[in-house]
């Protein structure tokens, strides 16, 4: 019941939004904007009809309560029928709450006009033309991107980042990840919602793992843990020869270079006098004693942040023999933070190491 009030809501917003677009249309001589979605067996819900300059138009509508590609897909070929089955024709229009980049391109690629409540829109009839773009997102857009992204979700992703192309049952997911299954279905349907992945008969794979990418950088907000500084004696040859002696990531503590350190591994951009690690509290006393760091309110050049939550080194890569580092789209994701610099050692990194096939 409080989910057909929610729609019905909606519809409601839909048609005052619809409206107040076509009442920007020059010399309107008649508006008319109905719900026919409770009538019957409509394919529509929305019927509107706009009078200017002596002809009538009409335009059809579809409300829906999610934007997400999935749903637009699905909404867009209804329309797409429904219009072409008309005597007379007729202007498609999708309207839901709020409409990603994504689904306004699908949108485009069908040919159906789009409005959102946020403010988004595109509506093309006769000589009437309107197009506008907001860039903020909704709260529940907002907060859905977040909890997508929140660290035990973030493990499901970045296991899945790692060979993009493979297909995963959800138990054998959990079990990677070390999450419950839960948590994998949860992201498994976020994932399919935006078209980030696809089915097959041997279960779920990412279809597009650069958009996925994409928005996890935008949305991205570092690891949480206590930033600490230290300075070391050590240097170039010894540093690393220290550092190759470092224990094992074992259940006895984590470590691995990071950020600018890590990037230095995978896809050297340009070198930085800091050495920057993750650990957790006994990696931490292996930094110290196996790299001498002592603690510096300044001059530091080695910089250690102890993680929180540690299923960020269940995603560590050795790209040489003694050298644990973060993967190549975690230290992507912690550059794109890093500043202009960063910024450009992250494109650097993604264009050597995060090319997949499309």
């Amino acid at each position: 019941m409080m989910k057909q009030a929610i729609l019905v809501k909606i519809e409601q917003q839909a048609a005052d939004a619809l409206r107040r677009i076509l009442e920007e249309v020059p010399a309107v001589e008649h508006l008319e904007v109905r719900n026919v979605g409770q009538e019957g067996d409509r394919a529509v819900d929305l019927i509107a009809h706009v009078d200017f300059f002596g002809r009538r138009h009409t335009l059809v509508a579809e409300v829906k309560s999610s934007g997400q590609p999935r749903h637009v897909r699905a909404a867009l070929l209804q329309l797409k029928e429904y219009a072409q089955r008309q005597p007379e024709p007729v202007t498609p229009v999708f309207i839901a709450p709020y409409l990603s980049a994504e689904a306004q391109a699908l949108c485009r690629e069908y040919d159906v006009a789009f409005i959102d409540l946020e403010g988004n829109a595109r509506l093309a009839f006769s000589t009437f033309f309107v197009s506008r773009q907001v860039a903020s997102k909704p709260v529940p857009e907002r907060r859905e991107l977040r909890s997508l992204f929140k660290p035990k979700s973030a493990r499901v992703l970045r296991r899945m980042l790692r060979e993009p192309g493979r297909a995963w049952r959800v138990a054998e997911l959990a079990e990677a990840a070390a999450v419950s299954l839960g948590h994998v279905s949860n992201v498994r349907t976020s994932l399919l919602d935006r078209e980030w992945a696809q089915l097959s008969g041997d279960g779920v794979f990412l279809s597009d793992p650069d958009a996925l990418l994409d928005t996890w950088r935008d949305a991205y907000e570092p690891p949480i843990g206590k930033r600490l500084g230290f300075y070391t004696t050590l240097h170039g040859a010894s540093f690393e020869v220290a550092m190759r002696k470092l224990p094992a990531p074992t259940g006895n503590g984590h470590t691995a270079l990071a950020s600018f350190s890590a990037a230095q591994w995978l896809a050297p951009y340009g070198r930085t006098g800091t050495h920057y690690f993750y650990a957790d509290e006994a990696g931490l006393e292996h930094l110290r004693s196996t790299l001498g760091l002592s603690p510096a309110s300044k001059g530091e050049n080695v910089v250690v942040t102890v993680l929180e939550e540690p299923g960020l080194f269940l995603d560590t890569v050795e790209p040489a023999p003694g050298v644990a580092c973060t993967s190549p789209v975690q230290t992507y994701l912690d550059l794109s933070k890093a500043g202009e610099r960063g910024r450009e050692a992250a494109d650097h990194l993604r264009q050597e190491r995060l090319q997949w096939p499309t």
